[in-house]
């Protein structure tokens, strides 16, 4: 089971997630966070306090949000397939691409972006 963020991140980059995970695993992309499938020790810190509600484990998504799951593992694959492992997130680190998924999601505008 992994931690995944889903859709309600996408251009509201809170990131209050990253202060409270332990092991420094989210990571800061252009659009969204990611949370990387094997440095993430499952402790569900993250989770509980998303301000947006944005991050479950990877069993519980639905049906809209089950692509979530491949792309939170995906953005941190390199060219053939294996999972890159950076060692950690910092912010001084420059923004991870985007996954070319999140082109298919409308940019949020700040009127959009409620608390």
């Amino acid at each position: 089971m992994a931690l995944v963020i889903q859709n309600q991140c996408i251009d509201i980059k809170d990131g209050i997630c990253t202060t409270s995970c332990p092991v420094d695993c989210i990571y800061e992309g252009e659009r969204m966070y990611y949370i990387h499938p094997t440095e993430c020790i499952e402790c569900g810190m993250c989770e509980s306090i998303c301000p947006v509600d944005a991050i479950r484990y990877d069993d519980e998504l639905d049906a809209e949000n089950a692509v979530f799951a491949q792309i939170n593992r995906e953005v941190f694959e390199d060219e053939n397939g294996e999972i890159v492992e950076p060692g950690g997130w910092s912010k001084d680190d420059p923004p991870v691409p985007d996954h070319p998924k999140l082109a298919d999601y409308a940019r949020r505008e700040p009127a959009d972006q409620e608390s």
